[in-house]
């Protein structure tokens, strides 16, 4: 008996399956919603750098700050779905809905989530000269103050403004908000002694408490982080369950295919488990996920839920 010959034609192919194969047909871009340098950027070119490599064309980083990501996030959400433009962004992005009164875009419906790299902690830090060491010094320092301790952060509506209306709430101390535009100006008033606490990323402050110029009070996490094991959880020190952190992922437009998007998406996941990828995120101080779209959206549904009421209880908004 002859055995029968199936020649698979591209009129045969479904259009999934026609689109997943032929990608990428053209440079990809790759959107981040921060200037250049910081630690979203610098992520975004380690990637970029290796998917260049993987796919055989150019993956360009654009750099496209305003408006507290959401310029970016606006311009993304109505690209073509065909994976030539992807979007690495951060907290800020589940954040949005829920601090701005006016979008025109879902952070969840308009995305399709592709993989969360890595998560950032944000850490309490102190000026060595504030005389309190641990969080219950802290905290009675603050209550015995009329009108608490200050924290800075890099502006109204950011991870590290919430986290610190969070812990306002959960620890039930007075503290009173110093909004800067960024991470640089605020350490530098920190470092100065012109205001007393700051809830920041830990990646921004790692040479910091290297030199001892600043002091870490607690780490917002789960577990205690790679980089340094030595700091201790919010839990650890005293105030359980407190957690709150950045964190890095990739998105594309939603109309991207099921079969581009988990093409994309184990890309992604593979060039992340490499060892020196993996090794440079930890580097950050972050604690790497790399998890899938499924693992992503969930924990971008829940980043929503809980931001939504942090903003709520503090009552911050921007127009």
């Amino acid at each position: 008996m002859k055995r029968r010959q199936f020649i698979v034609t591209p009129a045969l192919l479904s259009p999934l399956a026609l689109h997943a194969q032929g990608f990428p047909t053209k440079p990809v871009r790759l959107v981040v919603p921060y200037p250049a340098g910081g630690a979203t950027d610098v992520v975004a070119r380690a990637l970029a750098e290796r998917l260049s490599a993987t796919w055989g064309q150019q993956v360009i980083v654009d750099n496209k700050p305003g408006a507290g990501t959401t310029l970016a996030a606006s311009q993304v959400a109505r690209a073509p779905g065909d994976g030539h433009t992807l979007y690495m962004t951060t907290s800020a992005h589940t954040i949005a809905a829920s601090i701005y009164k006016k979008i025109d875009f879902d952070p969840v419906k308009d995305f399709a989530t592709l993989s969360l790299l890595v998560k950032v902690p944000i850490v309490l830090v102190t000026n060595p000269a504030l005389p309190a060491k641990t969080l219950p010094e802290l905290m009675a320092l603050a209550k015995g103050r009329p009108n608490g301790l200050t924290f800075a952060s890099p502006g109204n509506g950011t991870a590290q403004h919430l986290a610190g209306e969070m812990f306002k709430v959960q620890a039930q101390v007075p503290m009173t908000h110093v909004p800067y535009k960024g991470d640089a100006p605020a350490l530098t008033d920190l470092l100065a002694g012109q205001v007393d606490t700051m809830f920041v990323t830990l990646t921004s402050v790692l040479p910091h408490l290297a030199s001892g110029k600043l002091h870490a009070v607690a780490l917002a996490n789960a577990k205690r982080v790679e980089r340094v094991p030595e700091l201790r959880t919010f839990t650890e020190a005293g105030l359980a369950g407190f957690e709150a952190a950045t964190w890095f992922g990739v998105l594309a437009p939603a109309s991207l295919p099921p079969a581009l998007r988990t093409q994309i998406s184990e890309q992604i996941v593979k060039l992340v488990a490499e060892p020196a990828m993996h090794q440079r995120l930890v580097d950050l101080g972050g604690e790497v996920v790399n998890n899938k779209p499924a693992e992503f959206e969930a924990f971008m549904q829940a980043e929503s839920r809980k931001w939504r009421e942090v903003v709520r209880l503090s009552g911050a908004s921007i127009e």
